[in-house]
């Protein structure tokens, strides 16, 4: 009889087990080496895997990802121009480690420093741009935390503009993406950080890109690396295939190599396991809709691109659309007045929500109103 029990009771899970395991979202195992690493996607900034993405860690010349979005941000708001000189400090020459060895008072294009900082990693070339934005390197990062607070990077102090090891220059992999995919959104930086080998100085200096992925990876972009005793070897890598922009970042590796492994490594799992989907709106946005109490009778919609969304290739979830519209709309009406909103899910999850607008005003039916609409009739006439 206790056979015959557990048997039953054994085929009785499987019945109801194969169902759960079928609708299961299946996804790789992802391995990486670094002690802290994350991936998002850029544009939205969700995160894609992460691992200890909040511990605080030395992030070494990854820390130039910061100073070269204040740089961009400059050349934006016309601080100077890339075919502007700026000259070397006596600080800013006394830079060690990586660097393209730059004298006081030597004159550099504002285009080849950013090439060096971007490309060689120069630690000299940081500091110019630095001074030359905020009028020195402790003003400037003054201005980087300043940046990182209101990125929300809530695990990041930085002492310095080029990560060489200081005491309390801290940040950690989710904050290192956050700051690199706002730099992104300066496309003209990845003139540089696409850069393999190139000269300053008229030919007389070569730089080769410390980013090794630019050899090996497709769709990479960029975008920058960094080696210290404390901080270990760690990177911040982009690349985009099929629309969809990917940020990866590990920190602390113990290897050039195992660092641009892990790299890879992040960045294939994204493109594996997501895909970028084109949102459409719903043809009840493009309806007019009734007013009442209103000196017309009716009242058009706007709504703005939704855009796309990132969704995962293996959820089995299609994203569907629900249109919200107030069922009745009574006057006065502004042109902009929030009338209703499209939501996008996938699944029960909501993907993203934008609003549907009042493309006209209507004004409301007064006795003024109406009085000054006779008046006009009878000018007209």
């Amino acid at each position: 009889m206790l056979k015959r029990f557990v048997s039953i009771f054994i085929s009785v899970l499987l019945v109801f087990s194969v169902p759960i395991a079928a609708n299961a979202e299946q996804k790789p195992a992802l391995d990486v080496s670094a002690p802290a690493a994350v991936l998002i996607e850029g544009e939205s900034g969700k995160v894609l895997f992460e691992k200890n993405s909040h511990d605080q860690r030395a992030c070494a010349s990854v820390t130039k990802v910061m100073t070269l979005l204040l740089t961009m941000e400059a050349l934006d708001n016309g601080r100077f121009k890339l075919s502007d000189t700026l000259t070397s400090s006596a600080h800013a020459a006394s830079m060690g480690g990586s660097d393209i060895w730059l004298e006081e008072g030597e004159t550099m294009s504002v285009d080849d420093l950013i090439k060096a900082t971007a490309v060689a990693s120069a630690n000299d070339a940081a500091v110019v741009l630095a001074e030359a934005i905020s009028g020195s390197e402790d003003a400037f990062v003054a201005e980087m935390n300043k940046k990182a607070k209101s990125l929300g990077m809530k695990d990041t102090v930085f002492k310095n503009c080029n990560g060489l090891d200081e005491e309390g220059h801290i940040t950690s992999a989710y904050d290192v993406a956050v700051m690199s995919a706002e730099l992104t959104k300066h496309p003209k930086i990845f003139d540089y950080t696409s850069i393999w080998l190139d000269n300053l100085r008229g030919g007389k200096t070569q730089i080769v890109n410390t980013n090794k992925l630019l050899k090996t990876y497709d769709g990479i972009t960029g975008l920058k690396t960094g080696t210290t005793n404390d901080a270990g070897c760690c990177m911040a890598a982009t690349a985009t295939r099929d629309g969809l922009s990917l940020v990866s970042v590990v920190l602390g590796c113990d290897t050039g190599t195992s660092r641009f492994a892990d790299s890879a490594a992040l960045l294939d799992y994204g493109f594996a396991n997501y895909t970028v989907q084109k949102l459409e709106l719903p043809k009840d946005v493009h309806k007019v809709q009734k007013v009442t109490g209103g000196m017309t009778g009716e009242v058009k919609l706007e709504c703005p691109d939704p855009g796309s969304m990132i969704v995962s290739r293996t959820a089995g979830e299609a994203v569907t659309t629900e249109c919200k519209i107030q069922k009745e709309i009574k006057a006065p009406v502004k042109k902009g007045d929030v009338l209703g909103e499209v939501n996008y899910y996938s699944g029960k999850d909501m993907l993203k929500s934008v609003r549907l607008t009042a493309k006209n005003s209507v004004e409301e039916m007064t006795f003024g109103s109406v009085f000054r609409e006779m008046l006009r009739a009878l000018t007209e006439v």
